[in-house]
């Protein structure tokens, strides 16, 4: 079986490159999707609709043009992996999530234990939470077993 694992979330650390790395390692048939991880070009994502004089309408604008990558990303993909980190509060994860849940794709939530609470209904609808990306490589090894 091949997967296809979209990838959301937390974007200030190696985690995406642990999990490819792991699965290829394992010689997985996982191939991966991901929103975009540069931070400055996400936010100018909507620039080339013209300029904006106020951060709110050029945030929108960038906000819908990065949906359509990350709509069109979770509605292709098998399962989604989605990392909460814990410098930052990732809205956008948790709205990837929603999604997921929304169109019943299978996602594993990647979060260390301090923030079981917050992310208790983000949690409630995974079907896994993972606390290393090792784990979600064996979860993923475990999904393309024959």
């Amino acid at each position: 079986m091949k997967l296809t694992v979209y990838l959301s979330g937390e974007i200030h650390t190696d985690w995406r490159e642990q999990i490819i790395a792991g699965c290829a390692a394992k010689q997985l048939n996982v191939s991966f999707i991901s929103a975009n991880t540069d931070h400055e070009s996400s936010d100018a994502a909507g620039d080339c609709l013209g300029q904006e004089t106020s951060s709110f309408w050029r945030d929108h604008k960038s906000a819908k043009v990065n949906a359509i990558r990350i709509q069109t990303a979770i509605k292709s993909c098998d399962v989604a992996v989605i990392r909460f980190g814990d410098k930052y509060k990732q809205w956008n994860a948790a709205f990837d999530a929603g999604y997921c849940a929304a169109l019943g794709k299978p996602y594993i939530t990647l979060h260390d234990e301090d923030i079981i609470h917050p992310l208790k209904e983000v949690d409630a609808s995974a079907q896994a939470w993972a606390t290393t990306p090792e784990q979600v490589v064996e979860l993923l090894a475990y999904t393309v077993a024959s």
